[in-house]
């Protein structure tokens, strides 16, 4: 998986902050996957290296304004673009109102299928929200001044790396049928002899692991749907020493944020959703924060909007 920052302020944007929104661009094929869509959103794949025509699912995760007000103008630009095959949406009750209204009111017309996805009960149930054969979604209720949402999303286990030279030795002629036996099929050959792909394949290779985790106070839920991630991107609004004004607004400090790490046992945290207050001049400025929570979880990184991580089993995420 390959993640990339396309807003990381918190509330409003900043000269160098965009609002929130995290690109996630899947192994293997063609397509994108984005979580929230504040304002300007568009604007930032624009100035990205993705292709938003490669947009198939958005994951809400709550609908507060820095987080929505960019999806009624992301969508109608992929209607007018004409090359979109559908898109499905995902997210807390109101959303698909809010869509319609806006849509609706402005007489905007969406050329494609738009699916709408309510995730309230797979969230209080612990239940898959998705599944698509590779990968996995799962979701949980954060603590917010409104309904709020985490996500995770997990690659499937894949089959281990393919003996070639096993294969040659059992007279399995190279062709289109390594690639059956490569994905741990099974497979008959024209001399009727059935060969089990797994044979030919060394152990299951672990899927990565993605948590998207904002905007929410100090959860549990939290910190059991990260639970072993391979890569942790959370809020981090303010700093330790306003704790109090943290709760006050059901926001995390950025020793909150690292807390739900060491106590997932994640690979790797990235702090993202920064208060607009964290400024290079200021006081507090961002490599305070990061440092605030490398105190606690050593691996954390602070997101800056078009930072491209690949989310790597083991948690070390590499940059562009």
């Amino acid at each position: 998986m390959h993640v990339t920052f396309l807003g990381t302020s918190s509330g409003v944007p900043t000269r160098s902050r965009n609002v929130s929104a995290v690109a996630l661009r899947l192994p293997q094929r063609a397509e994108l996957w984005l979580f929230d869509c504040g304002e300007g959103t568009q604007h930032q794949f624009l100035r990205s290296e993705l292709r938003v025509s490669q947009l198939r699912r958005i994951f809400i995760t709550h609908m507060h304004g820095d987080h929505v007000f960019g999806l009624p103008g992301l969508l109608a630009s992929l209607g007018l673009a004409g090359a979109c095959s559908g898109v499905d949406l995902y997210g807390p009750d109101p959303l698909r109102d809010f869509l319609e209204g806006v849509l609706r009111t402005s007489s905007t017309r969406i050329g494609y299928p738009l699916r709408t996805h309510r995730v309230h009960k797979a969230a209080h149930a612990g239940t898959v929200l998705l599944d698509d054969d590779d990968l996995t979604v799962r979701c949980t209720p954060l603590t917010h001044r409104i309904p709020a949402y985490a996500y995770r999303v997990e690659q499937k286990p894949r089959a281990g790396r393919f003996d070639i030279e096993k294969a040659r030795e059992l007279g399995i002629p190279p062709g289109p049928v390594y690639a059956e036996l490569k994905a741990g099929r099974e497979v008959c050959l024209e001399d009727g002899r059935i060969i089990r792909g797994k044979t030919l394949c060394g152990p299951d290779r672990p899927g990565v692991s993605m948590v998207y985790c904002t905007d929410t106070v100090f959860s549990e839920a939290a910190v059991e749907l990260a639970r072993g991630a391979d890569l942790l991107i959370h809020e981090s609004t303010f700093a330790h020493s306003e704790a109090e004004m943290a709760f006050q607004r059901q926001h995390s400090t950025s020793t909150m944020a690292a807390q739900t790490a060491a106590l997932a046992g994640v690979k790797q945290l990235v702090l993202t959703h920064l208060s607009p207050r964290y400024v290079a001049g200021n006081t507090f400025t961002p490599d305070d924060l990061v440092n605030e929570a490398r105190a606690i979880f050593p691996n954390t990184l602070v997101a800056k909007d078009f930072l491209s991580l690949e989310v790597c089993a083991g948690g070390d995420g590499k940059g562009p």
